[in-house]
Parts: C-alpha cells; sequence; structure tokens
C-alpha cells in the first residue's frame, strides 16, 4: 500500500534541532562541527576530553551523564565529574601497568558501569579501544583479539572462565586481563576495582590529534573472518554534528540508546555522540522486556529515543493494549537503527506515542550516521530520509569500470562521496579489501536503494540480496514489508531461488504473530495477500513458517543465511548470529 506522509507542523520544524536541513545542507562544513567541540587545551582532538572533561572544565560537572540501570533494581547516577574522575582512573591503571599510547584494549561487558570508565579511559589514555558483544562465543572472541592484536582485555571473572581462560595463553600480545567483578579476581587477571580506587583521578589526556586511531569496530563478512573497520579520534566531529542532527539531541536530554555497547550503534550513538552533546544517558543493564521498557520511557522520561527494528516489531506483537496506561508525553523524538524500518513500524509509533519512528541509514564503515528523517522533515514511511548536513550522497551503477549516477526512482548503489570524518581509515591488515571500496570519487556501500524525485532514500537491499526474476529486479524490503502488512505476520524475510524459466523467484520465511498456527489455509492467504498488494510477478511463489528468522545479536535478519542453506553453499561467518530455530 501507499502510505501516507506524516507532516510535520511549523512549531515542530521550528523547534527541531535542524530546523531548515535543506539550508543546512546548503551551508554546512565539517569546520562548523569543530566549533561543536572544545578541542585539547594547547592544541589536539581526544574522543575522551570531549565528552567528559571538557563538560567539568566548562562547569557541568554536576549533570547527571548515566543513570545506570541494574537487573536487580539497583539505581545508579554518574555525573559528568565521576566520569571524568572514572576515566581518568582507568588510563592511571593502565599506565600504572607500563601501557601507554597505542595499546589496544578490548572490552567483554554488558552494559556495566565499568564499561564506559573503560572506553573513555582509554581514549583518553591515547589508546585504541574495541567493544566485543558479551554474548560471543570462544572462538569469535579469539578471532577478534588475533586480528586487531588486543594487549589488554576487560571483562568480568565468569565470561573469562568460559570464554576466555582457555586460548588466552596462545595470544601472545594479551598482556593484561582486567576483571570488574568484586571478590578475588581469576589466575593471572588483575582486579580492576581495587586498582581503580587507588588510581589518581586525574591524568593528563594524552594529545592525539585527528587522524590518530582511536577505535576498531568489528563487522562480519558473509564470508571468511570478520573485517576490523578502524576509526580516528577526529570522528567525534561526525558524532557530534549527527547527534544533533539525525537524533535531535540537545545539552540535558534525557536519552535512551538501547543498543548493547558490543557494536558500533552501543558506542557511538550509546557513548561517544551522548556525551559528547551533554545529554543525561539511560543505560539499562537488562534484555528487552517490554513491561521494564514502557517502564522506563515513562519513570525516567525519556525525551529522546533510539532504538531497532527488532524490538519494535516485538512490541508490535505485543499489541497497542501493551502501552496502555502509560505515560510518554515526555517523548520528543523516536529512531530506529540497525537495519531498515518497514513502514508499519513508523506509522504504529506515530499511532501508540504520538510521534513517528524516525529511521536512518549508516554502517560500522561510516562511523555514525549518513542519512536521516531529521526531526523538522515530513516521514514518508519506508524512506531512510535524505542526507544529513556535509554528506554528499547518491544512487550509482558500475558499468565496464565506469560509474554512474543514477536517474530518481532507477535503482542502483548507495555511495558516498569521501571525506566525512567517521569514515574508516582501513580494514584492518586488509588493504586490499579496503580499497575495493572505493572507486570513481565514491565509496561504495554494498546496499541497494533508489532516490525519489525529492530527493528522499529509499533501500532496496543489499546488492547481493537482489533478486532478478523474468525481468524483474525485486528488493527483499518491499516484499518484507508487505507480507509484514497481513495481521498473521510478525516477521519475514525473502530470498530469491533459481528456477529454470524465471531465472530467480522468491521464497519467503515468515514468523508468526501470537494466535495464529502455521497452515495450508494460512500460507494461500498470506501469498494471496502479497500478490494483491505487489502483483503476482513480485509476490512469493513459496512461503515457510518459522518459530524464529535467523538474525545477528544486532537485530538483522540474515537472508544470506537463509540461501546458503537453500542451495547448500557455505554458511560463511556465523559469530554475530543470535537467533536460528529452524
Amino acid at each position: 500500500m501507499a502510505w501516507p506522509v506524516i507532516t510535520k507542523d511549523a512549531a515542530a520544524r521550528a523547534a527541531a534541532s535542524l530546523p531548515d536541513p535543506e539550508a543546512a545542507r546548503r551551508a554546512f562544513a565539517w569546520t562548523d562541527a569543530r566549533a561543536m567541540l572544545g578541542g585539547l587545551p594547547g592544541g589536539g582532538l581526544n574522543i575522551g576530553h570531549e565528552a567528559a572533561d571538557r563538560h567539568v572544565m566548562e562547569g557541568h560537572g554536576a549533570q547527571v551523564a548515566i543513570r545506570w540501570l541494574g537487573l536487580d533494581g539497583t539505581r545508579r547516577d554518574m555525573t559528568y565529574a565521576d566520569l571524568a574522575g572514572d576515566a581518568a582512573r582507568f588510563a592511571n591503571v593502565l599506565a600504572a601497568q607500563g601501557l601507554g599510547r597505542g595499546t589496544r584494549v578490548y572490552s567483554l561487558l554488558g552494559r556495566v558501569p565499568a564499561l564506559y570508565a573503560a572506553a573513555l579511559g582509554t581514549l583518553k589514555g591515547g589508546m585504541t579501544f574495541t567493544p566485543l558483544f558479551a554474548a560471543f562465543g570462544p572462538e569469535p572472541i579469539r578471532a577478534r583479539m588475533e586480528i586487531g592484536e588486543g594487549n589488554v582485555l576487560v571483562t568480568t571473572a565468569a565470561l573469562y572462565r568460559r570464554k576466555v581462560a582457555e586460548w588466552r595463553a596462545e595470544i601472545p600480545s594479551l598482556r593484561l586481563v582486567l576483571i570488574v567483578d568484586e571478590g578475588e579476581p581469576p589466575e593471572g587477571c588483575v582486579a580492576l576495582g581495587p586498582a581503580m580506587a587507588a588510581a589518581p583521578d586525574r591524568f593528563e589526556t594524552v594529545p592525539t590529534r585527528p587522524e590518530d586511531m582511536a577505535l576498531i569496530h568489528f563487522t562480519s563478512g558473509t564470508t571468511g573472518r570478520p573485517k576490523g573497520a578502524v576509526h580516528v579520534h577526529g570522528a567525534i566531529l561526525a558524532h557530534v554534528a549527527t547527534g544533533r542532527f539525525a537524533l535531535d539531541l540537545r545539552p540535558g536530554d534525557i536519552y535512551w540508546c538501547t543498543a548493547d555497547p558490543g557494536w558500533v550503534t552501543g558506542t557511538s550513538y550509546g557513548i561517544i555522540s551522548p556525551l559528547a552533546n551533554r545529554v543525561t544517558m539511560i543505560v539499562d543493564e537488562a534484555d528487552f522486556d517490554l513491561e521494564r521498557w514502557y517502564g522506563i520511557l515513562e519513570r525516567e522520561k525519556v525525551e529522546v529515543w533510539y532504538t531497532a527494528p527488532t524490538a519494535i516489531r516485538m512490541m508490535m506483537r505485543a499489541g497497542k493494549d501493551a502501552a496502555q496506561g502509560h505515560d510518554f508525553s515526555h517523548l520528543r523524538f523516536l529512531a530506529s537503527v540497525g537495519e531498515p524500518l518497514n513502514p508499519e513500524g513508523v506509522v504504529w509509533g506515530h499511532e501508540v506515542f504520538g510521534k513517528p519512528f524516525h529511521d536512518n541509514w549508516w554502517q560500522t564503515e561510516t562511523g555514525g550516521i549518513m542519512i536521516a528523517n531529521t526531526a523538522a522533515m515530513d516521514i514518508r514511511p519506508g524512506s531512510m530520509g535524505k542526507p544529513l548536513p556535509g554528506i554528499e550522497a547518491g544512487i550509482v551503477t558500475r558499468d565496464d569500470g565506469q560509474v554512474r549516477e543514477c536517474a530518481p526512482g532507477e535503482i542502483g548503489e548507495l555511495a558516498l562521496r569521501p571525506g566525512w570524518p567517521s569514515m574508516m581509515r582501513t580494514y584492518l591488515n586488509e588493504q586490499a579489501r579496503y580499497d575495493k571500496c572505493f572507486a570513481g570519487g565514491w565509496y561504495f556501500s554494498g546496499d541497494l536503494a533508489m532516490r525519489d524525485k525529492d530527493g528522499y532514500f529509499w533501500f532496496v537491499g543489499r546488492a547481493d540480496d537482489l533478486i532478478k526474476s523474468s525481468g524483474h529486479l525485486i528488493g527483499p524490503f518491499e516484499v518484507e514489508s508487505a507480507l509484514i502488512e497481513h495481521k498473521a505476520v510478525a516477521e519475514a524475510a525473502v530470498i530469491g531461488i533459481p528456477d529454470e524459466t524465471a531465472g530467480e523467484v522468491v521464497k519467503a520465511y515468515v514468523a508468526l504473530n501470537p494466535g495464529f498456527e502455521p497452515s495450508e489455509t494460512l500460507e494461500r492467504d498470506i501469498r494471496g495477500h502479497a500478490r494483491k498488494l505487489l502483483g503476482a510477478a513480485v509476490a512469493p511463489r513459496e512461503i515457510v513458517f518459522r518459530k524464529t528468522l535467523p538474525k545477528t545479536r544486532s537485530g538483522k535478519i540474515m537472508r544470506r543465511l537463509l540461501k546458503a542453506r537453500e542451495l547448500g553453499l557455505p554458511e560463511g561467518d556465523l559469530s554475530t548470529l543470535e537467533t536460528d530455530e529452524r
């Protein structure tokens, strides 16, 4: 169906951090973002300084930086002065071990207070920070430690014993393991709490420059080992600017990013961008729980909420009635990240919370949000929005080595002009792989999209997900969105399978909403629904019911895994796989 545009009124536009996005795109330069930051005394640029120390120096040390909500109901406020002090202590702990500039520090932690001190202390000390997802198994952790030649690991005693101890001695670069729990640490490890308690709460920030390495984020390829995308301290320019432009962040806001800190979103927009913009962050140690989440939104008076399509779909499955009786009046801005948000989710947010979810697009490689539906823009449900100020995006094709920009409405590869501050600088130890991402003055994202006549960008699918059937180019996201409109369908994933006549035909996998059971009748009904919306050439020829769909731990449905299993192909890197009930 054609979803109606959600129009912003004049008051909403005037109140937005970016009230006139079109004018801002024409006038903005990245030097403007530099003015949003303080810089190191005496010169230099350091992410850790901008996220905490700067605010203390400017008189905001008493503001709450992090409101931490523990699994057991514990509630702890950390001010910017607290955070700056803890970051300094962490840097001093490493310095006391003879570690300094260039050291590579890995965290294997959930959303616990020690994580934030470790991240900022690492950066403050001129070292490189790499977050790992705590639910990884031993082999994914080891692979990332080997590729990145990690020197320090910050983790819990339980995670260390289960996932690290067995192979620790086989990683020659790993010099120090810090344990955040209270009590006696495992043999060969150091208890972080006592070490920090004995360390000074002052540390002179290492005078890093914009091009100094700051972060390594790992992203899985379809085959082979994970790639380590390298980011620099200068990325803070994009973090602070996109936080304001795409998420409408303002100093003093109550902000909640639900992303796990083991992923790039949980670092860029769960630590760096909000702290650089001097907000109060809500950090919930627990995983998704519907009533807990609704309670946090209401009780903590959250103003800006950044969450994922998977969580939104889970809320939708529970129904609108589950949200009744909660006061969401403080919510000012809702955004979604991780994978494209289906139009249904955008509209559902508008109906339940009084605000639509604002989708945006970016990648581990881009380091920050590139394309977004900003607070002042009219929302076209299903669109990722328009490029942010400072970002030049295009839809292009590569024919015989020549790069051509596509006309409005034509599908091509989403590409960006290089040069934005948070652009990855390389894939760690894989320069040739990195170089293949660039051609003809563009960075090629690997995502297929189209741009309409009004400049809105629309996601179609990954380049290797596109389905070619009887001369039609079919984007799986469009088909999945149509399937989700059926009242029985909670989630859908679409792939192309070989067909002698058509080349490929569409096959869909669906997970059902509560109250519905798989049956031939329901399968026919869903296929009929899809044909009515999409036409026979685009609708699925076959639908398979699944309890759940295979997803990464960051919530992205793994179409390539479904296709590999369908065709008997290698399954590739499964280290990020979370759910997989066949």
